[in-house]
């Protein structure tokens, strides 16, 4: 069978809070035949959209022609890949497994040679956006792999909530590399932000108007105006995008630059104080907490 085959069964694995929204919207368009999750209870919302449970990922890959992964980090995506019970070694021939986690290009590249081996595709296919992006169906998404694959599950990420794909060419790394780049910046800026308006506020300027400004004029765009807000109104949970999440992002980040000999020292520096928020228990904050300002003799103002 190969990636035209008209009849697809699409199944997914991993109901984190962008998981979730991506299976809610692809349970909508009735797109999505199967799912799995390690607790089992987060499936109950999709199985009565109809939605099949599987009980394994064994299972899972075994019904189905294109598996979708929304995982948290590289172990979890090589847990649910690799060895017999996994999903290259199960996948349908010709099938096609969308990894959408956030992992380093080296990972992607591994896995795409191990689905080789089954008779089956990877694509790297991560994603710019948070839930509530996924839920407006204004996601982005990086993809790369074989072009007859890409072309397979175009309609399938239109589904999940994609505004645009970016083709990064064959080699899956490459899609992941423009994730670290993406989150790397998107990181800074919050940094950016949260420091610009403690030295207003400290400085007896208001920092409301200060981000209106910027808002409107120079840093018109949604990074800026969406987390201003967020660190303006102090609203810190739920996590869209926790501290967790992103300090495993930014050490991503590290180890890459590492590979390509590249110094990036100011992603030292945050990987340095983002460690240090997660150590204090903020590691469920949105990213945003970064404006938290940390006083010796008081901990987090």
């Amino acid at each position: 069978m190969g990636t035209s085959t008209p009849a697809k069964t699409i199944g997914l694995i991993g109901l984190g809070s962008l998981g979730s929204a991506i299976a809610a919207n692809l349970a909508e368009r009735k797109q999505l035949h199967t799912v799995y999750n390690r607790h089992a209870e987060k499936t109950q919302a999709l199985v009565a959209m109809g939605v099949v449970a599987a009980g394994s990922v064994r299972e899972l890959a075994q019904a189905c022609t294109i598996v979708v992964s929304v995982v948290s980090d590289d172990a979890a995506v090589k847990a649910i890949t690799e060895g017999p019970d996994g999903i290259a070694a199960n996948l349908k021939p010709g099938g096609i497994h969308v990894s959408m986690s956030t992992i380093l290009p080296s990972t992607s590249e591994a896995l795409a040679t191990l689905h080789e081996k089954h008779g089956n595709q990877y694509l790297a296919c991560p994603v710019i956006g948070r839930p509530e992006a996924a839920r407006a169906r204004k996601l982005n998404f990086c993809v790369a792999g074989k072009a007859a694959a890409k072309q397979a599950v175009m309609d399938l990420l239109t589904e999940a909530g994609a505004v645009k794909c970016w083709d990064y060419g064959e080699n899956p790394g490459s899609a992941n590399t423009a994730k670290l780049c993406t989150n790397f910046m998107l990181i800074a800026a919050i940094e950016s932000i949260a420091e610009g308006l403690a030295l207003a506020e400290h400085s007896e300027v208001d920092k409301r108007t200060v981000m209106t400004m910027l808002g409107q004029t120079i840093f018109n765009c949604p990074i800026y105006v969406n987390y201003g807000n967020t660190i303006l109104e102090e609203k810190y949970q739920p996590a869209g995008f926790s501290l967790a999440l992103a300090l495993k992002d930014i050490k991503l980040v590290g180890h890459q630059a590492e590979n390509v000999h590249l110094e990036m020292p100011f992603a030292g520096m945050l990987q340095d104080k983002m460690e240090q928020f997660v150590g204090l228990g903020l590691g469920n904050h949105d990213l945003a907490a970064l404006a938290l300002e940390i006083e010796p003799a008081a901990g987090l103002r």
